[in-house]
C-alpha cells in the first residue's frame, strides 16, 4: 500500500466517521507499536510480517516508529526468540533486494523486547516511550497495542494500559483484540463491560481476520458497483440458497485445550461465517465508508434472523479427535468428548427480501480439501430440451472465493448466464487466461472471473486499517453481542448432543452430506456405524424425561433440550384445551435468558399453536423503554412474537413508560395493566404463567425483602430490584396464584445450589420469594434440567 493509497483510506474513513473524529489526514509523529504476546504463534506467523509491511509502506510518510515485542518471559530469554522471528520478515515483489535489506535492518534496530507482566512493567514502558520522545524531540502521534494473548487476560491488560500507558493528550490509543470475544452471550457481555469501563469504543479494534481477506472485503463494493444487475435478483424470488463454507484438511493437534473449550461453532461460524453472511444480506449503505451506517444495517439482519435451535444444526467429530483429547489433556481411555469439529447450520432471515431463502453455514476440520467461499445460487427458470450443455441451463451463481481449493487464489466469479460484472477498483482485474479447473459445478470458462491484482495477507490489510483509524473492517461491541444472542441458544441446545463420527479426508464420502427440509437440517444418510468404544452408556437413558415431585409439587426433569421440548408441548396442550373450552388462551411470560430456548422452540416447531386465539401478557418488566435491549418485552418480541402470527391487539406489554417518564407511581401504570388484565381475563385467572427463578430465589420481579403497599390485594405492582435497573413492574403473588397452571423453569449448573436450598426450606417468601408461588385452584409444575437438579 503506497502512502497515497493510505491517505485515501484515511480520508474515506474520516468521511464516513470512525468514532475518532472527522480526520482529513493522519497526524504525523512518532508511533509506538506494542505486540503483547510478541513471541507467540500468531505474532510469528502473521503480525510481525504485517507490521513490517506497514513500516515499509509508511517509512517515507512522515511518521517515525518504535516496535516492542511484549510478553511475560524475562528479557534475556525472550529477546533472542523475538529477533529470530523478526529476521524472517520479507518484502513484497515490488521492493528491490537492496532496499529490502536496508528496510529490514532499520526495522530490526527499531525493535526491542519488553517484559510486560506487572503494572510496574507497563509504567516503565510508558516512561521509556516518553523519554525517547523527549530525547529525540519527537511529537507523539499514538500508541498501538496488539493483544495477541488469551482472552481471559484482556481485562487485566486493558486496566494496566488505561492506568499507566495512555499517551499524552492529542495522541491516539488503539488496542487490538483477537477473538474469541467470550464463550457465549453472558461472557461476551461481561468482557464488553470490563473493557468498556477502561477503554472507549473508538479505541478498541476487535479483529476478525476474515474481514481482511480480499474476496470478503470486496463483497459490499461488488454489490454496490453491480446493483443495477443485482437489485432485481437479490431476493427470495430469485435466490435458491446461500452457502458460506470453510473447509479445512488439518486436524487440531496442539490446539486441543482451546478446541475443547470452543469447538467449531464458536471458532468459525459465530464470527467468520456470520460476518460474511451479514455482508451478503445487509441493506446496502448509502455511504460504504460510514462505519455507523454499516453497523446499523448489520444489526437489522441480526434482528430479522429466525432463532437457531437444535433442528437447525448437525454436528460431527473426526474419528481421531478422541485419542488426541486423551493424549493432550491426559484423559483416560473411557473419556468421551462431545466437542464438534464439524458443523452445518441452516439459518433464515425473516424479512420481505429473504424470507424462505436457506442460508447454509458449514465448517469443519479433516475434510477433503482446504477451501473457503460464499456462493449465491440463483433459481434457473430455463429448460433446455436438447442442448443440456447450453450455458443457459447451467447453474446461475455468484461465488466469492476466499482462496485455496482448485483455484488457489481469491476471486469473484459470476456465471456467464447472469451478467458481466463491473469492478471499478483498480486493485482488481479480470482473468482471461484460465487453467483447466472447475469451481462448484461449472468449468472456469463458464464464469466471468476477477481477482486482486496483488494478493495481500489479511492481517497486513487489517493492520493498515488500524493505523489509518478505519473501523469498517472490525467488530463493534453491539455487533458482537448481537451475534452471541443469535448463537448462544443453539450452543446450549447442542451441549449434550453426540456428534456424528467421521473418518476424515476423502474417506468421509457422503457421510457429512446434509438434507434441508423446511426450516430444519439433518444428515442425508441416517445410518452411521460407530464402534463401541466411541460411546458409553445408553442414549435413551441419558435423555429420558423423568416426572416426580419437588417441594410437594409436580416436577419434570430432563436434559435441557428434552425439557424445553416437553414444556413447549405442555404449553401448546394447555392452549388447545383453553381455546376449546373458553375460546381464548391467556399466557403470561417471563423475561431473562432462561426462556429463550423455549421461545425458539415455540417459534420454529409449533406451527399449529393457536396464536390467533392467544393473548400474551408480561410477568414482569424492567423500567426501561420497550425498544431497549434490557427490556423483557423487547427480548420476547425479538425471539418469539415477531416470528409467529399473533394479532397485535392480543399482545400486552407492561406500560412502564407513560408521560415520557418511567415507572412513576403518579402515572398509574401498574393500575392500568391491572385494569386491562381484569377486563380481558375471566376472574383475572390466567391460563398459564411461566416463571423463572433468580440466584437469590426471586421470581417475576418479586425480590427477597420486597415490601409493596397493597401487594396482597393488587394484581400488578411496582417493585425494587437490587440490580440495575432497580425499578420494575411485576405481577404479584395474588395474580400469579390465581392462574390455572404455573410453570417454574430452572436450568443450568449455576442454579444447582439454589435448587438444593429450596428442597430444604419451608415457605419463606420474604427470604425466598419463589416459595410464595402456590396456586390456589391451579397446578404448579417445576421444570428442572439435570444440570440444575443434579449439578
Amino acid at each position: 500500500m503506497s502512502v497515497a493509497v493510505f491517505l485515501l483510506l484515511v480520508a474515506l474513513c474520516a468521511r464516513g466517521g470512525t468514532g475518532e473524529g472527522k480526520k482529513v489526514a493522519p497526524k504525523p509523529g512518532h508511533v509506538s507499536v506494542i505486540i503483547v504476546g510478541g513471541t507467540g504463534d500468531l505474532a510469528k506467523k502473521y503480525l510481525w510480517q504485517g507490521f513490517f509491511q506497514l513500516y515499509v509502506n509508511q517509512v517515507s510518510g512522515g511518521n517515525t516508529f518504535s516496535f516492542y515485542g511484549g510478553g511475560t518471559s524475562p528479557s534475556e530469554k525472550a529477546t533472542p526468540v523475538l529477533f529470530e522471528i523478526l529476521k524472517a520478515v520479507s518484502c513484497s515483489k515490488d521492493v528491490s533486494q537492496e532496499r529490502c535489506a536496508l528496510l529490514k535492518n532499520q526495522f530490526l534496530k527499531l525493535a526491542q523486547y519488553r517484559q510486560l507482566k506487572t503494572l510496574e512493567d507497563y509504567q516503565n514502558l510508558s516512561k521509556s516511550i516518553e523519554q525517547q520522545l523527549h530525547q529525540e524531540g519527537m511529537t507523539e502521534a499514538g500508541r498501538l497495542f496488539y493483544l495477541s494473548v488469551p482472552a481471559f487476560a484482556y481485562a487485566d491488560i486493558a486496566e494496566k494500559l488505561n492506568s499507566s500507558c495512555r499517551p499524552n493528550s492529542g495522541a491516539w490509543l488503539r488496542v487490538v483484540l483477537e477473538k474469541p470475544f467470550g464463550h457465549d452471550y453472558r461472557s461476551a457481555q461481561v468482557l464488553a463491560s470490563q473493557l468498556g469501563s477502561v477503554l472507549k469504543e473508538e479505541e478498541m479494534y476487535k479483529i476478525d481476520h476474515y474481514l481482511g481477506k480480499q474476496a470478503v472485503s470486496k463483497i459490499l463494493p461488488f454489490r454496490i458497483e453491480n446493483r443495477k444487475h443485482l437489485d432485481p435478483i437479490w431476493n427470495k424470488h430469485h435466490i435458491e440458497r446461500v452457502e458460506i463454507i470453510l473447509k479445512e484438511t488439518l486436524d487440531v493437534k496442539g490446539r486441543i485445550p482451546f478446541y475443547e473449550e470452543y469447538g467449531v461453532i464458536r471458532d468459525v461460524l459465530q464470527n467468520h461465517l456470520t460476518e460474511v453472511m451479514t455482508l451478503l444480506t445487509m441493506k446496502l449503505p448509502v455511504n460504504i465508508s460510514n462505519s455507523e451506517e454499516v453497523l446499523r444495517n448489520k444489526l437489522q439482519i441480526f434482528s430479522s434472523m429466525l432463532p437457531l435451535g437444535k433442528d437447525q444444526a448437525v454436528i460431527g467429530q473426526y474419528q481421531s479427535y478422541k485419542a488426541e483429547v486423551q493424549q493432550e489433556l491426559n484423559k483416560t481411555k473411557d473419556h468421551i468428548s462431545l466437542t464438534p469439529t464439524f458443523a452445518a447450520v441452516l439459518a433464515h432471515i425473516q424479512n420481505v427480501q429473504y424470507e424462505g431463502v436457506p442460508i447454509l453455514l458449514i465448517s469443519g476440520k479433516m475434510l477433503d480439501e482446504r477451501v473457503g467461499y460464499a456462493r449465491i445460487l440463483f433459481k434457473n427458470d430455463v429448460f433446455c430440451l436438447q442442448n443440456h450443455n447450453s450455458i443457459h441451463c447451467k447453474p446461475k451463481q455468484i461465488v466469492f472465493y476466499f482462496g485455496h481449493g482448485s483455484l488457489q487464489y481469491p476471486a469473484i466469479l459470476v456465471s456467464k448466464n447472469l451478467f458481466r460484472p463491473t469492478l471499478k477498483d483498480r486493485e482488481w482485474k479480470e482473468v482471461t487466461e484460465h487453467v483447466d479447473v472447475s469451481v462448484l459445478g461449472l468449468h472456469i470458462s463458464d464464469y466471468y472471473v476477477h481477482t486482486s491484482a496483488e494478493q495481500k495477507e489479511a492481517y497486513a490489510e487489517l493492520i493498515s486499517h488500524i493505523f489509518a483509524g478505519c473501523k469498517n473492517s472490525f467488530i463493534s461491541t453491539e455487533n458482537l453481542l448481537a451475534s452471541w444472542v443469535l448463537w448462544t441458544p443453539l450452543l446450549y441446545s447442542l451441549a449434550n448432543s453426540f456428534p456424528r463420527i467421521y473418518p476424515g479426508g476423502a474417506d468421509n464420502a457422503d457421510l457429512l452430506d446434509v438434507h434441508l427440509k423446511g426450516k430444519d437440517i439433518s444428515f442425508s444418510s441416517q445410518v452411521v456405524i460407530i464402534s463401541p468404544d466411541q460411546m458409553s452408556g445408553s442414549l435413551a437413558d441419558d435423555y429420558k424425561i423423568m416426572q416426580s415431585k419437588f417441594r410437594s409439587a409436580e416436577m419434570v426433569s430432563a436434559w435441557t433440550e428434552g425439557l424445553v421440548e416437553k414444556l413447549a408441548a405442555d404449553i401448546q396442550e394447555a392452549a388447545e384445551a383453553a381455546v376449546q373450552e373458553d375460546g381464548v388462551f391467556h399466557l403470561a411470560l417471563s423475561g431473562g435468558a432462561t426462556p429463550l430456548a423455549l421461545f425458539h422452540r415455540l417459534a420454529l416447531h409449533h406451527f399449529s399453536f393457536p396464536w390467533m386465539n392467544t393473548h400474551v401478557w408480561m410477568v414482569d418488566e424492567r423500567c426501561v423503554p420497550l425498544t431497549e435491549q434490557e427490556s423483557n418485552f423487547h427480548s420476547l418480541y425479538e425471539h418469539l412474537l415477531q416470528h409467529v402470527k399473533i394479532p397485535y391487539y392480543n399482545i400486552h406489554p407492561m406500560p412502564v413508560e407513560l408521560n415520557q417518564r418511567l415507572c412513576v407511581e403518579e402515572d398509574g401504570g401498574a393500575q392500568l395493566y391491572e385494569k386491562e388484565l381484569s377486563r380481558l381475563v375471566n376472574d383475572s385467572s390466567l391460563h398459564f404463567v411461566l416463571l423463572g427463578v433468580g440466584y437469590d430465589g426471586h421470581t417475576a420481579s418479586l425480590f427477597p425483602g420486597t415490601k409493596v403497599e397493597g401487594l396482597d390485594e393488587s394484581l400488578v405492582a411496582l417493585t425494587e430490584s437490587p440490580n440495575k435497573p432497580h425499578r420494575r413492574m411485576s405481577l404479584t403473588f395474588n395474580a400469579i396464584n390465581r392462574a390455572r397452571r404455573v410453570a417454574l423453569l430452572v436450568m443450568g449448573k449455576s442454579k444447582h445450589e439454589l435448587i438444593t436450598q429450596l428442597s430444604r426450606v419451608k415457605d419463606v417468601p420474604e427470604q425466598y420469594p419463589v416459595t410464595g408461588v402456590k396456586p390456589v385452584n391451579g397446578t404448579l409444575v417445576w421444570y428442572l434440567d439435570y444440570d440444575a437438579l443434579l449439578g
